[in-house]
């Protein structure tokens, strides 16, 4: 298709996806079009999502999913997407649900490859899609090769690249990021690590950084106004650093912490501090400060923790209000003022690999064993409720129009009526 097309299209999606939120009164909901929501760090703006479910009440639908995966649902409009890997045929596929009932609209093979190897705990589905409601933005791997596609909303390719190679034991996961005019990969790997920014119109690249030490590590880049100017950051390849994301330009680089990561980095506004949690074989917890220039290993990391109990490898952590949450790798939720970082409360809750979402000052753990307790962050613990659904879960949760939805080994879940 052509340009002029192409933006017609766009807009025509819009303005249905504008006359859907206006006949069923969610103007001001928020679509969840990536990893971890619309700013990336796991928080919702919407007051009404559901606090209280189960696996038979307060369950708008649950469907069938084919094949396995680990990656989350994104939400926009009327349509759910997801991806699974399916063994029998050794695709990677793209899944398009209708929100309202949860009927499947389409389902499209994107890569087709002899499954890579991984770690037990991962999958061969691991990347969340990326929309912007004209296409959407997938990741796998293809043996080696890193490929970057996009379909449309009716499930037809528009463009497929392969940005660079990609080695690891443990498997590929690498969630695609949207900014402006771009889609941002990152591919730290045991090789030349790289981050990508590819054009979303056509996949052209538009700027690429090499990244140090040739090290494993699965962060997704987060994007935040801080420090005055626009900020990508993420800890990764024995590093924490921040780039420009419209330029690649590096802003500031820490050494270490450690070796590997995962959870993705967060910013709380009301102690203007950057959050870092991780990793392998090291535990660190950082609070930075956002303003530096060139290497600030010595002069910006404002509170530090060192203890397993407090840090998290794989889930993302939240800044809610004046705390910073994390649950931490033996299974504890840990709430720490974000200012000083003092340890505020401690409580077990069991081992987790989705990151937390928060939303209306409440914030959602999701446990393994697919129990989410709901937790109200303050000077003690309040657990404000538990609900399970009797299906194990991996993936992150996704808030969307009034609505929570769940991924589980099985099924994709929609709790909530919505507004």
């Amino acid at each position: 298709m052509g340009p002029t097309r192409n933006r017609s299209t766009g807009h025509s999606r819009w303005i249905a996806a504008l006359g859907w939120l206006l006949a069923t009164g969610l103007v001001y909901a928020e679509n969840w079009p990536l990893w971890r929501g619309p700013r990336g760090d796991g928080t919702s703006l919407e007051t009404n999502l559901p606090v209280h479910w189960s696996a038979t009440s307060n369950v708008a639908w649950k469907v069938e999913l084919p094949g396995s995966g680990h990656a989350s649902p994104i939400v926009w409009g009327d349509r759910v997407f997801t991806v699974t890997a399916l063994p029998d045929t050794e695709e990677r596929v793209l899944l398009c649900f209708e929100r309202a009932t949860g009927r499947q609209l389409w389902q499209r093979a994107v890569v087709k490859s002899p499954f890579e190897r991984k770690h037990a705990l991962n999958s061969h589905a691991s990347s969340t899609p990326a929309t912007d409601g004209e296409q959407v933005f997938t990741a796998f791997l293809d043996v080696r090769d890193v490929v970057v596609s996009a379909h449309d909303f009716d499930g037809r390719p528009r463009w497929q690249v392969r940005p660079g190679t990609f080695s690891s034991m443990h498997g590929f996961c690498s969630s695609p990021v949207i900014f402006e005019d771009r889609v941002i990969v990152n591919c730290d790997h045991d090789g030349d690590g790289y981050i990508v920014a590819l054009a979303r119109r056509d996949g052209r690249e538009l700027w690429r950084i090499d990244r140090p030490n040739k090290t494993r590590s699965y962060c997704v880049p987060t994007i935040f106004e801080a420090g005055g100017r626009t900020q990508m950051v993420l800890s990764g390849t024995m590093c924490v650093a921040s780039y420009d994301p419209r330029t690649g330009r590096q802003h500031w680089i820490i050494d270490g912490p450690t070796e590997q990561f995962v959870a993705s980095i967060v910013f709380s506004r009301p102690a203007n501090l950057f959050f870092m949690t991780g990793g392998y074989p090291e535990h660190h917890l950082l609070a930075i400060r956002p303003d530096g220039e060139g290497n600030v290993t010595r002069s910006h990391i404002v509170w530090r923790h060192n203890r397993a109990s407090y840090v998290s490898y794989v889930p993302s952590p939240v800044a809610e209000g004046d705390y910073f949450l994390v649950l931490s790798d033996p299974g504890y939720a840990c709430c720490f003022e974000a200012a000083t970082g003092r340890l505020v409360w401690q409580e077990k809750l069991g081992e987790q690999h989705a990151s937390l979402v928060s939303a209306a000052g409440l914030v959602y753990f999701l446990s393994d064993e697919g129990v989410t307790t709901v937790v109200r962050p303050g000077p003690k613990f309040e657990s404000v409720a538990r609900n399970e659904i009797g299906e194990k879960c991996f993936a992150s949760p996704a808030l969307s129009q009034g609505q929570i939805f769940l991924r589980g080994d099985k099924h994709l879940w929609c709790v909530g009526a919505g507004r």
